[in-house]
């Protein structure tokens, strides 16, 4: 391992890379040596990801799956593990929104937000912990919002999913800390991507998908003695 490469020979798993955050993170970590394994939904999005992260010397694996099922979350790792290799980075990043009053969601969206947002996080997580913990080593990075933290009207289901996954986040650092395993939540506030509408703002100033993947790599680069527990990202000015 180089300290240009601090990631080579590892095998980072991302969820959610087709595209905005996910594909920065994924940018973001090849540039840090790691072999990639890239999940969404959208098979044809997924394949070009992966086709433009093709470089000399760079291994990517795009496996196209719905994080909200267990059957397809074991055959996602399993595929990571057989051709790349065991994960020892998971990046949590897949995820959806939903943006109405609360008396106009019905239980349909809270399942879709609830599923993807949070449930998808505990199954993938389970699904590596166990070789994580043998080897006594790895990092889960969960992607949250300062949804996570704040309220806001319309939001109810989406912030739900999102201050579940802080709570999610610092358990499972609590539960996995003596293994070895550094458990670490980034959330930014709005970022300038297609996740959102982002009417009268200037999305310039707004936060970019690359400004979340240096806080990625920040986790990822730090010292073997710490971690970084949780990183809040707001624009410099508000848009």
């Amino acid at each position: 391992m180089s300290h240009e490469k601090p990631l080579e020979g590892k095998v980072a798993l991302i969820t959610g890379a087709s595209r905005g955050i996910g594909l920065a993170i994924a940018h973001c970590v090849a540039g840090l040596g790691a072999k990639l394994a890239l999940c969404a939904r959208d098979p044809k999005r997924l394949e070009a990801a992966a086709a433009g992260l093709q470089q000399p010397g760079a291994t990517v694996l795009a496996v196209p799956a719905d994080v909200r099922g267990a059957n397809e979350i074991a055959s996602l790792v399993r595929q990571t593990e057989q051709s790349l290799g065991p994960v020892d980075v998971l990046v949590n990043n897949a995820g959806i929104g939903y943006f109405a009053p609360v008396q106009e969601a019905s239980e349909a969206n809270w399942d879709s937000v609830l599923d993807t947002n949070l449930k998808a996080v505990f199954l993938l997580s389970r699904a590596v912990v166990p070789g994580m913990i043998r080897r006594r080593a790895g990092h889960i990075i969960n992607i949250g919002s300062l949804a996570g933290k704040s309220a806001f009207a319309g939001g109810a289901i989406y912030c739900a999913s999102k201050w579940g996954l802080l709570g999610l986040t610092q358990c499972m650092a609590e539960d996995l800390r003596a293994h070895g395993i550094r458990v670490s939540a980034v959330l930014p506030g709005s970022v300038a991507t297609d996740f959102s509408p982002h009417a009268g703002k200037d999305t310039s100033r707004m936060l970019q998908p690359e400004d979340v993947a240096h806080a990625v790599e920040s986790i990822l680069t730090q010292a073997p003695q710490s971690f970084i527990s949780e990183v809040l990202i707001r624009p410099a000015q508000k848009p």
